[in-house]
């Protein structure tokens, strides 16, 4: 484990070089891996591990969507592809990537099997973080860990296939065995993370809920929407107005801030550009920092999860969902960014 500085402050983190693949593979090469759910990370994480040479199954409930998807990328029912209960009771190691929801419900299906010296692998804090509310209670004889990629599936299998990683955070909430702690890198290292840095079940859910409602999805959405339709009000047509609010910065800037930094991004725009971000992010800053500060309450209190908890559990959520995700899709904004995207010079 290697100390790193970052900004100022030490952390702990662990790279593939200090840790590499076949440490790895020798840790966990008595393990059985099994995979439940095959929706978000499951694919990613599952193929992953399959492709680094760990032996790994999938549980999934046969019949539906997800189970004719795991087969479709050569998970073989019977030997590699099972019902959760029969996949359950053949792994010494359970990887709980079901929904948060999925994870409730399916719990009292899982629990039975989860015997001593077991090790229940989660990708989220949630359902331990929130266990008064999830009844996620594991026994005490057993190791529970979290490898917690910072993107979806679909980015750690897109960026592994690459030959890149996505950063990961890694946590462990219960060393009933004495080998949590090698387990969880190990198993960090093998679905493809660039590299792991600790944290805890509570800090992961925290930052990662601010988050998803925040920088990466939420406010996002607002801040795009709410200068989409000032630029529109005035007069703007809708290409000008995606264009100066999305397409350049998906297209141009953040692939220079991804590369290195803001500072490096600012650097690379006109002067004009410069001097209007230096002035203007601070009104932005001191606008939506409340609105943070209230949210980090929300999720904190667990008033944010009993919201999801809630309105997941309802028999018709997945019909209002899909309703709301269509009226995203279909708002003018969105509607003109197909166009946009169709007119790419890539994909004509």
């Amino acid at each position: 484990m290697a100390v790193i500085n970052f900004g100022g402050v030490d952390e702990n983190v662990v790279t593939r070089e200090e840790f590499p693949l076949e440490k790895a593979r020798e840790i966990l090469k008595n393990e059985v891996i099994a995979v439940l759910g095959y929706g978000v990370q499951g694919p990613g994480q599952s193929l992953n591990l399959r492709d680094n040479g760990f032996n790994v199954i999938v549980g999934q409930r046969k019949g539906g969507k997800t189970w004719d998807k795991a087969v479709s990328d050569g998970w073989v029912p019977g030997e590699t592809l099972f019902e959760i209960e029969e996949a359950c009771k053949r792994a010494t190691i359970i990887q709980f990537l079901l929904s948060d929801a999925g994870q409730i419900e399916v719990w009292p299906r899982i629990k039975p099997y989860l015997t001593a010296g077991k090790a229940l692998y989660f990708s989220h804090g949630f359902g331990i973080t929130y266990k008064e509310r999830t009844h996620i209670i594991p026994p005490a004889d057993i190791d529970v860990i979290m490898i917690a990629p910072k993107g979806s599936g679909t980015s750690l299998r897109r960026m592994f296939l690459q030959g890149r990683g996505l950063n990961s955070s890694y946590a462990v909430y219960q060393d009933a065995t004495g080998r949590a702690k090698e387990r969880v890198i190990a198993l960090g290292i093998g679905v493809g993370s660039g590299y792991l840095f600790e944290t805890t079940f509570k800090r992961e859910v925290y930052s990662d809920l601010t988050g998803e409602r925040g920088t990466l999805m939420g406010a996002i959405q607002g801040l795009l929407l709410a200068q989409y339709e000032v630029l529109r009000e005035n007069g703007h047509e809708p290409s000008e107005a995606f264009n100066e609010t999305v397409e350049e910065l998906t297209q141009s800037l953040m692939p220079l801030f991804a590369e290195k930094g803001m500072d490096w991004m600012y650097a690379n725009c006109s002067t004009t550009a410069q001097r209007g971000a230096l002035d203007w992010m601070g009104p932005f800053h001191d606008a939506v920092k409340p609105v943070f500060e209230k949210l980090y309450k929300e999720v904190v209190c667990g008033n944010e999860a009993q919201r999801s908890i809630d309105t997941n559990s309802k028999p018709d959520y997945r019909e209002r969902l899909n309703e709301e995700l269509a009226a995203l899709r279909e708002s003018e904004m969105w509607r003109t960014g197909a166009v946009v995207r169709k007119l790419r010079p890539e994909n004509n």
